[in-house]
């Protein structure tokens, strides 16, 4: 108990040390010891790594995860030491609903049937995410939390003690200044007027004293800058180690662009599947007589594409130089035929369309177009002009109106 009760005044001691040593410091009152500028340099260096680290860490957590709650969820769980559990994706929750949404209106209808596909792929694109998500995570999230919760916290230490180490050594050499003024004052001004030996003998005795603590700091002084240098030259090789940290970093760095490389291409290459799948999937916006919908069945049946006047049966002739055919060898040309004299219907445009050859009409969304059938033709394409404009327009971009 004494043993401990005397390590508490000594530490009690060296704090109020620091804390005066500190504050005169502060004050101006105090010399300090400084650092060279290697040293500093270093410091600056390595403080600047720790605040882009955090920053660039916390961005890429909140790139991954922009639920704020999901991500304090995943904190606690890595605090507690515990495995997070499974989180389904928004993709995945989508696909999940398009399914279940396509059961319900019929997966035999048109609709139905897109629904699938869509969901299909949605349920793709959530895979691919949280491959992407576990793939930044381990490549480059941990390395980054690895230095911060490792390295740095280190670092951190041992520049505190640098710290500590340097007022102790301040402290020491204000001691020892103020001892050796105090010897020079005893030993330039000895009390030689004094009558009385015994005032004499009190001088000789200060100036004795004085020199005793002289010595006594001078050795303290030794010990805390031998402290100090050793101090000094753990944190520098630690500091030193920050290059190599950017070396790792930058590692990481790379590997956490290929994920995103490879996830942002799976994800094209999903869209293109859809796309074409769409492309050649039969069905259109108009009412479907086959369809199971209760609203369906109850709605006034709307007039099918095939439905639509056409125009009389082009014969086909031999191809004779310089006379345009309309129909040759059983390829429709749109631009060699003429509209029916009655019966075109307007239409609205549902979606903007890319025509992929010169026998196609591009589309742009909300337009008001007109629109026929020609015999032999795909029922999922109709003709479309647009002014002096004519060409094949594909049925589901379209809103048939009466």
């Amino acid at each position: 108990m004494e043993f401990n009760v005397k390590k508490l005044a000594s530490d009690a001691g060296v704090f109020f040390s620091r804390a005066m040593q500190f504050t005169e410091e502060k004050l101006g009152q105090a010399e300090k010891t400084e650092l060279d500028a290697h040293f500093e340099n270093l410091l600056a260096r390595a403080d600047c790594t720790k605040n882009w680290t955090e920053k660039i860490l916390r961005q890429t957590e909140v790139l991954l995860q922009p639920n704020p709650s999901a991500r304090v969820e995943e904190f606690l769980y890595e605090k507690l030491d515990r495995k997070v559990p499974s989180r389904v994706t928004n993709g995945e929750l989508l696909a999940q609903y398009m399914t279940e949404a396509a059961n319900d209106f019929g997966p035999g209808t048109p609709y139905g049937k897109t629904l699938i596909k869509v969901g299909e792929t949605q349920r793709r694109l959530g895979a691919a995410e949280r491959e992407f998500i576990r793939s930044a995570s381990i490549n480059f999230l941990t390395p980054l939390r690895n230095f911060l919760e490792g390295d740095w916290r280190t670092i951190s230490k041992e520049r505190r003690i640098l710290q500590n180490r340097r007022l102790d050594l301040d402290a020491c050499k204000a001691r020892l200044k103020k001892a050796k003024a105090a010897e020079a004052k005893a030993a330039a001004v000895p009390d030689f007027q004094e009558t009385r030996p015994r005032n004499y003998v009190l001088s000789a005795s200060a100036s004795a004293l004085w020199s005793d603590e002289v010595e006594k700091a001078e050795h303290e002084l030794r010990l805390t800058q031998t402290e100090f240098d050793r101090q000094a030259e753990v944190t520098r090789l630690l500091l030193e180690g920050i290059s190599s940290t950017h070396v790792n970093h930058l590692r990481c760095l790379h590997e956490f662009v290929e994920s995103q490389t490879n996830y942002y291409a799976q994800c094209y290459q999903f869209m293109l599947d859809l796309q074409k799948q769409l492309g050649r999937f039969s069905g259109t916006f108009v009412g479907n007589a086959d369809s199971a919908s209760p609203a369906a069945a109850t709605s006034p049946p709307a007039v099918a594409a095939a439905t639509l006047p056409a125009v009389p049966t082009i014969p086909v002739v031999p191809t004779i130089v310089g006379v345009p055919n309309t129909v040759a060898e059983g390829v429709l040309n749109p631009n060699e035929v003429k509209p029916p004299a009655s019966g075109t219907r307007r239409a609205r445009v549902l979606y903007d369309y890319e025509a992929a050859d010169s026998t196609e009409l591009a589309l742009l969304a909300d337009e008001m177009i007109t629109v026929y059938s020609l015999p032999g033709m795909d029922p999922d394409w109709l003709i479309g002009e647009r002014g002096n404009q004519k060409g094949k327009v594909p049925v589901t971009y379209l809103e048939l109106l009466s």
